[in-house]
């Protein structure tokens, strides 16, 4: 039902359930159409839902854009899957640490199962993988040398 979507304060968006309506809220040009795409993700087939989180993930407010990400991500955690236009957005966006997308691919990467994964989403996976652990071997290996330092120094006190 149409009369339920508050696009001003964005007020029961996240239950929006009818593609249609957030077809037409895009032409009118409201405002919240990314955080009415988590509803889509939420309550809508990932076939129906994607083509309009796609857009959402080229909207001018910035924000938006993130409700939109979260929408991607929304959508690999319910389904285990994502079509190729929301790989494409995620791509398109960026994977890094700094990307409005970080969330989204952290999420793809937990939910949608390796083998299913594109090419690009693979080594970004395995990048990852090898960056956090040698990341986690410098920080232990710092602990023990401040460690050894600090009993050293304790000693000639």
């Amino acid at each position: 039902m149409a009369s339920e979507w508050d696009w001003e304060s964005g007020k029961g968006l996240l239950g929006i359930d009818d593609p249609t309506d957030w077809d037409a809220a895009f032409e009118r040009g409201e405002r919240r159409l990314g955080t009415a795409a988590i509803g889509l993700a939420f309550n809508c087939s990932l076939e129906e839902a994607s083509p309009r989180i796609v857009r959402a993930t080229r909207l001018p407010d910035r924000n938006q854009r993130g409700f939109a990400f979260t929408a991607v991500g929304t959508a690999a955690r319910l389904n285990g899957a994502l079509t190729p236009e929301l790989y494409a957005a995620l791509r398109a966006e960026g994977p890094g640490r700094r990307s409005i997308a970080v969330n989204a691919v952290d999420d793809t990467l937990t939910f949608v199962p390796f083998r299913e994964l594109p090419p690009w989403l693979k080594r970004w996976k395995v990048y990852t993988t090898v960056r956090d652990k040698l990341e986690g071997w410098w920080l232990r290996s710092e602990d023990a040398v401040g460690d050894a330092w600090r009993a050293l120094r304790g000693r000639r006190s």
